[in-house]
């Protein structure tokens, strides 16, 4: 049975699950940012099902957050890497991280996000790129973008925030 696509809606966060919100999805782009680039290194890797992998890089390069390029032409030989779409979500895959060691890692961390030239513990944070300031529960709202259609406009006369008590 297929699952209800999101596609269509307007909330970006449906969006966003719908293209990439699946486990195997977000294993084979953390795989992909950790330098896996072949099929059979994805499988080894990953040790997922042949017929889940192939099945899953095809919907992240139709979807456009890989790219299959041609390395080898006798025999062919292809090898996956990141659209400039698919490095866009290293904060996610970052934030999930951080977010997984917080409250699903009740015996500490088994991994830990770190500064590649010094080695130093880093704690990502979301923050405004305007301001710099972190986004905090409470001061953090949504409001109908540009592109709202008139239906989400009437539902969304004014900005909602996050945190705030639902009436």
């Amino acid at each position: 049975m297929d699952r209800k696509s999101f596609a269509r809606v307007e909330c970006p966060i449906a969006r966003a699950t719908d293209e990439v919100g699946d486990a195997w999805s977000l294993l084979i782009l953390r795989s992909a940012f950790l330098g896996v680039r072949s099929f059979h290194a994805f499988e080894e890797r990953l040790a997922a099902p042949a017929s889940t992998l192939t099945r899953k890089l095809r919907q992240l390069c139709d979807r456009g957050l890989l790219l299959k390029v041609q390395y080898h032409a006798r025999p062919p030989r292809d090898e996956y890497v990141l659209s400039e779409k698919g490095r866009d979500l290293l904060p996610v895959l970052l934030a999930l991280a951080a977010w997984g060691n917080r409250w699903l890692a009740p015996s500490g961390a088994p991994l830990v996000i770190v500064d590649a030239a010094t080695g130093d513990a880093v704690d990502p944070v979301m923050c405004d790129a305007r301001t710099k300031r972190p986004l905090v529960l409470g001061e953090i709202a949504i409001a109908a973008g540009p592109g709202a259609s008139g239906e989400l406009r009437g539902a969304l006369p004014r900005p909602v925030v996050f945190g705030a008590e639902a009436r």
